[in-house]
């Protein structure tokens, strides 16, 4: 025998009994009379072909084990229903169903998660699909459309048809594992760093093609990911620049050690929030770029710093 398919307004009445403890207190939390309530029980009981509520013996309806099986459904196909009433609430009143945020790899990733956690709560209909990249990356998706608004590196403000605010920085400092012969020289003298292989972060959008930042040795390796670069320093392949916060837990277990070199002494690198000037963003998407600058407030001893 196959159970029929209940009405949502079944369910509701279900749900309404089991959070009331009790008929009466159903039809009053509804406003509707008892016997429309109990109807509706026996109509649902009838659907599914399972009875619901043990009403012999008490005076308050118990949950048989039938019905504490559907409760979890109804309880899922309620909350599901609540989410689409919410999700076109949000649309007819001009809020995105997604947003497309494009972050530079430098970010620092617990600024990331806070102000995303705090997305999430201020916007639990909209979808978020998030792409992290480096350098020119960021602003080639923004300006290609494929992410509505970006967290980009410097390079931003060099590209027409983008609009940009300030929105912190991120320090960054040259590193190498302690056994790398610079880390080996007290001081470094000037040029030393151009005898080693220096890791260098690089991307593949037309944006920085042909262009080289903040390189001082002709050896490099370049690598799209910053994750394996920093992998690769603690293997002491080479020495490059690294943000701070990622490498702030190696410098106190000497996992890796900063430079001082007179040549490249590291530097700020500036982040700024952008979006297409033909493509203002919705109300989610403004607010997360707000929150962004807003999660900058902390940078100004960085900011101070001259740029990487």
């Amino acid at each position: 025998m196959n159970p029929g398919t209940p009405t949502f307004d079944q369910l509701r009445l279900f749900l309404a009994v089991v959070e009331a403890g009790s008929f009466g207190g159903a039809a009053r939390r509804l406003n509707r009379a008892v016997s429309v309530v109990s109807y509706g029980i026996a109509q649902l009981e009838l659907q599914l072909g399972v009875t619901l509520f043990d009403r012999a013996g008490t005076r308050r309806p118990q949950l048989t084990d039938a019905g504490r099986a559907v409760l979890a459904e109804a309880r899922a196909i309620a909350q599901g229903m609540d989410g689409l009433r919410a999700k076109v609430k949000g649309l007819l009143e001009g809020l995105e169903a997604e947003v497309s945020l494009a972050v530079d790899v430098m970010l620092p990733t617990d600024r990331l998660g806070r102000v995303l956690r705090a997305f999430r709560a201020e916007f639990p209909t909209v979808s978020l699909r998030l792409h992290v990249e480096a350098l020119g990356a960021v602003t080639a998706l923004v300006l290609d459309g494929k992410a509505g608004i970006g967290m980009s590196g410097p390079l931003a403000s060099d590209v027409d048809g983008i609009q940009l605010v300030a929105a912190g920085a991120v320090q960054l400092v040259p590193v190498a594992a302690p056994d790398h012969p610079l880390a080996r020289l007290h001081p470094i003298p000037p040029g030393a760093a151009r005898d080693h292989i220096q890791l260098v972060l690089t991307d593949r959008s037309p944006i920085t093609a042909g262009r080289d930042f903040a390189v001082q040795s002709p050896r490099t390796w370049r690598l799209a990911d910053l994750g394996a670069k920093h992998a690769l320093l603690r293997e002491g392949i080479g020495w490059g620049n690294m943000p701070l916060p990622m490498v702030e837990p190696d410098l106190i277990d000497g996992t890796l050690v900063r430079l001082v070199m007179p040549e490249n002494p590291g530097g700020a690198y500036r982040f700024c929030g952008i979006h297409r000037r033909d493509a203002p963003p919705g109300p989610a998407a403004a607010w997360l770029l707000d929150h962004f600058v807003r999660s900058a407030a902390d940078d100004q001893a960085t900011a101070m710093l001259p740029d990487a």
